[in-house]
């Protein structure tokens, strides 16, 4: 490297240097700007995670997404940081949507605004490329905010008469007495097992679709499969669930309904949620292990 090749390089990367700087602090400034304006929100957001089971995996949410952006540091330097003007209109969109929920007195819409927002700043601040990089980190987001409640209750009540029909179904084949009526199953001494909202399958949905989701980014390389192993968090919650209802019926059945509503239920909810996980590391499994055979058989032939 001559002496001018030299000269050229170190003012480069200075230049690169300085502008890594000037983001550096416009990324704390507005973090705090956006830390003060959604506070009141994000107080919120956490006396939910806090208060509500469906999403008490919130508070791993953030943790998460700041490592899957930590692990692509070495990628992300590489990366020169250039303004994208389409980031400022993501910015003005999120910040309509901030006034919008919050004049509607919405959560869910003023909780998403604030992830649009910090999507838009980096996508302005950093670029497409950059963004691109790291795009799944903020996409992880989403799972940290809980549905708003006219699809809660829409979906929970589907899911309650279906786990209800289905359970029946195997407690009827498995020669079981019963009677259902709507989410409620009949057995015999006087005793109804009623598949409540907490019993639905949409707390385990929702935690297992986060976990999908991660699973699919993290150990797949073609997309439809990431999409299969994504999507599966939907049959295999709902099919745990069934089981679970099916495990209290029987022991109430067949041992006593104490132990049926107090250990059995709450002990099962346990042993299907580590099911329904097991279930989707063996999925993962079955799909890279397809692709490896099918990367094996190119080197072959």
């Amino acid at each position: 490297m001559t002496n001018q090749s030299a000269a050229k390089f170190h003012e480069g990367h200075d230049d690169l240097s300085e502008v890594s700087k000037v983001s550096l602090w416009q990324i704390l400034a507005l973090g705090a700007v956006i830390v003060a304006m959604y506070l009141p929100i994000l107080i919120g957001l956490v006396q939910d995670w806090y208060l509500d089971d469906n999403y008490s995996h919130g508070f791993l949410i953030i943790p998460i997404s700041v490592w899957l952006i930590w692990r692509k540091r070495d990628d992300l330097r590489k990366i020169p940081l250039v303004t994208c003007k389409w980031g400022l209109l993501v910015i003005v969109g999120s910040l309509l949507l901030f006034i919008v929920g919050t004049a509607g007195a919405e959560y869910f819409t003023t909780r998403v605004s604030m992830l649009g927002l910090v999507f838009g700043i980096a996508l302005y601040l950093a670029g497409y490329k950059w963004v691109r990089e790291v795009w799944f980190a903020f996409f992880f987001l989403i799972f940290m905010i809980p549905l708003p409640y006219i699809i809660y209750y829409t979906a929970t009540f589907p899911l309650q008469l279906l786990g209800s029909k289905i359970a029946a179904g195997v407690l009827g084949v498995i020669g079981i007495p019963h009677f259902r009526q709507g989410d409620i199953i009949h057995l015999p001494d006087n005793y109804s097992l009623e598949v409540a909202e907490a019993c639905s399958g949409l707390r385990s949905l929702v935690t297992l679709a986060a976990l999908g989701a991660l699973l699919a980014y993290l150990t797949q390389n073609v997309k439809w499969k990431a999409m299969v192993l994504f999507v599966a968090a939907l049959p295999i919650a709902i099919a745990a669930n069934i089981f679970r209802i099916c495990v209290t019926a029987i022991g109430a059945y067949g041992i006593s309904r104490e132990i049926a509503e107090d250990f059995i239920h709450e002990l099962s909810g346990t042993i299907v949620f580590m099911f329904s996980l097991i279930c989707l590391l063996i999925l993962s499994s079955l799909l890279k292990a397809n692709e490896m055979k099918g990367d094996d058989f190119k080197g072959k032939t």
